[in-house]
């Protein structure tokens, strides 16, 4: 079993700050409306003060991190599409022409997809990042998904991405089929829950192939009973693109990055590294809430309050990027929205 000391995870600082937290929300209270009035974008723009360690809340360089795999449990029928879609839906990406693209565009993010264990050679381009770890992970019915030593390269290489990038807020996206298999296996073992309640349709499964995912996914929970610690659990049920993006969740909040964090797969990956590093959390912001069956655990075990639910997913990194208007509007109203004094506006009447 790889260790903690041998990984070398990052030193990730908490964001707790009793004296700056009062001064945030004294700031958000004495702005011109009823205090509360602008709901849960004020403890977002509390929640990013906090992160940046400052009153104005700035970004620069937006990034979206696509992480790309396969995996071997996709021999076991749990998809409604075929593994050779990840590597179509890579080449999709890089040619510009995938939702996340749409959506990185439209908001200003400099993407980069990462090659992170694709079962396909690719060819090279500007946007790749090949870091493959291995060509797709092991049938986790039949064994670990990877060794400790690739699970530890796996994390490591998500650092080193996180590393090599700009920018003080990064969001996070993944393609692989068959990884919301992956992510519900993860989530049972991490929050100790059946795998009926957090296995979903996924690509679009009928009844009869939902009922066979949930009879693999029981076998290949099984196969690993004895498995629990948090390292063991990725090498025995992760996938290298989950793997990979926890490794950059932590890396990026040790840099005290805003770290934006998509729907059920991604959430896999934050469930993971908080696992290694509870701090990580204070770094994280849930942008929606998946149709995915087993996201909404997900979120209620990491007590996460996610911003929009919009009944999607796509994966990707989609959520995420829609969710950043509400990250620039609460930058933007804690700068440029009136306090009641600089106002000359009569604040609420006490009795």
């Amino acid at each position: 079993m790889t260790d903690n000391t041998t990984l070398r995870l990052p030193v990730i600082e908490t964001t707790a700050n009793t004296a700056l937290s009062a001064r945030l929300q004294h700031k958000i209270d004495h702005k011109t409306k009823p205090q509360g009035a602008l709901g849960q974008l004020e403890a977002l723009a509390l929640q990013l003060g906090l992160i940046q360690r400052s009153e104005a809340i700035r970004f620069e360089a937006p990034q979206m991190v696509v992480f790309a795999a396969d995996h071997g449990i996709a021999s076991e029928g749990v998809s409604a599409f075929p593994q050779a879609v990840t590597v179509q839906m890579v080449g999709n990406m890089l040619a510009g022409g995938a939702a996340v693209n749409v959506f990185a565009r439209q908001h200003g993010f400099a993407l980069q997809v990462v090659d992170a264990g694709v079962a396909a050679e690719l060819a090279n381009h500007p946007q790749l990042l090949k870091r493959k770890i291995a060509a797709g992970t092991n049938n986790i019915c039949a064994g670990p998904a990877m060794t400790p030593a690739q699970a530890t390269a796996a994390l490591q290489a998500g650092m080193a991405v996180m590393k090599s990038l700009p920018g003080n807020v990064v969001a996070f996206g993944e393609m692989g089929i068959a990884n919301t298999s992956t992510a519900a296996l993860l989530l049972a073992r991490l929050a100790d829950l059946p795998v009926s309640d957090v296995v979903g349709r996924g690509t679009g499964l009928d009844d009869t192939q939902l009922a066979h995912k949930q009879a693999v996914l029981q076998r290949a929970l099984d196969r690993h009973a004895d498995v629990h610690e948090p390292l063991a659990v990725l090498a025995a049920l992760g996938g290298f693109e989950i793997a990979m993006m926890s490794g950059a969740m932590l890396q990026a909040a040790s840099e005290r990055r805003v770290v934006l964090v998509d729907g059920f797969i991604a959430g896999a990956a934050a469930l993971v590294a908080r696992a290694l590093v509870p701090q990580v959390q204070d770094y994280l912001v849930f942008c929606h809430r998946s149709a995915e069956r087993g996201h909404h655990l997900l979120l209620a075990h990491m007590k996460a309050t996610p911003l929009l639910n919009l009944d999607m997913r796509l994966g990707e990194g989609t959520g995420a990027l829609l969710a950043w208007p509400l990250l620039q509007s609460a930058a933007l109203f804690m700068a440029e929205m009136a306090s009641f004094d600089s106002a000359g506006v009569s604040g609420k009447t006490e009795t």
